[in-house]
């Protein structure tokens, strides 16, 4: 499946000559706080109507400070999952993007927009590689990230307005409306994944993402018509709807070539979201 490639990338370098967003003036001393726009994987086209982000392609960040860094370090914030999207709403601009409804490529690609304004584009990583599974270290260029846009008439897929997107699927002759996961999404999931773990509750975690995902069946949006759809979608259809939303979501294109030393291969390998992207060593 190709996709379009879009050349721009997902953040552009600190220039010399930043854009000055807001002045701080304390004791005669004035400094403007620069900022830089991102461009967003979804083009806005995934947030629905009355979102600030619907169809906006680029969102405005102030550059990181030793403020976000304390952030970034705070026990507590670590502690229950909060540093990171506490750091993307105090970068962002305007403050009235709730980070929680940011789609999953668009909050990539603020990420990566801000640790190249705040430790530089490049970030030393652990991977292994593809043909030998040995591990080295491979410094991923941040400033080469990519986004990549899908092409829904390749996909089959059709937009039906406010931020959601509809599927045939072929063997049951179902009409399927669905929408990105957000972070928050993604978040309740997990959630949802831990509680029946600790209840030794079976793990439903297909059915999960497809009751969040999942916006209508036929037209119908009542919850429990698209439960029951879900517990009798067959097999085929299930695997098609999982590969075409994949497929369909604007994201960050994670890969870089890595040559092992070992081998000699040459791969396109992901690079991991560790704990080191935002604390280097």
């Amino acid at each position: 499946m190709s996709y379009r490639n879009n050349e721009d990338r997902v953040a552009a370098p600190p220039s010399d000559n930043p854009t000055p967003h807001m002045a701080v003036q304390e004791s005669g001393f004035s400094f403007a706080t620069p900022t830089e726009f991102v461009e967003l994987p979804s083009g806005g086209t995934f947030y629905p109507e009355g979102h600030p982000l619907h169809n906006e392609g680029t969102v405005e960040i102030k550059y990181m400070t030793a403020k976000d860094e304390d952030i970034l370090t705070s026990p507590s914030l670590l502690k229950k999952g909060l540093a990171v999207d506490r750091l993307v709403k105090n970068i962002l601009v305007d403050k009235n993007i709730d980070p929680g409804s940011l789609l999953v490529g668009d909050k990539n690609a603020i990420l990566i927009a801000a640790r190249i304004t705040g430790y530089g584009e490049s970030y030393a990583a652990s991977v292994t590689c593809p043909v030998c599974a040995m591990t080295g270290i491979h410094e991923f260029d941040l400033s080469q990230m990519r986004t990549y846009v899908p092409d829904f008439d390749e996909l089959g897929v059709s937009p039906t307005g406010n931020g959601e997107y509809s599927l045939q699927l072929p063997k049951c002759g179902v009409e399927v409306t669905f929408r990105a996961l957000t972070g928050r999404d993604e978040k309740n999931l997990l959630m949802i994944g831990e509680r029946k773990k600790k209840q030794n509750l079976p793990e439903t975690t297909l059915t999960d993402q497809f009751r969040a995902t999942i916006a209508a069946v036929n037209g119908n949006r009542e919850q429990n018509y698209i439960n029951q759809f879900i517990d009798v979608m067959p097999a085929m259809d299930s695997r098609l709807l999982r590969s075409t939303y994949a497929k369909t979501i604007p994201n960050v294109n994670m890969g870089q070539t890595y040559t092992c030393e070992s081998c000699g291969s040459e791969e396109e390998v992901t690079m991991p979201f560790t704990a080191e992207f935002f604390w280097p060593k």
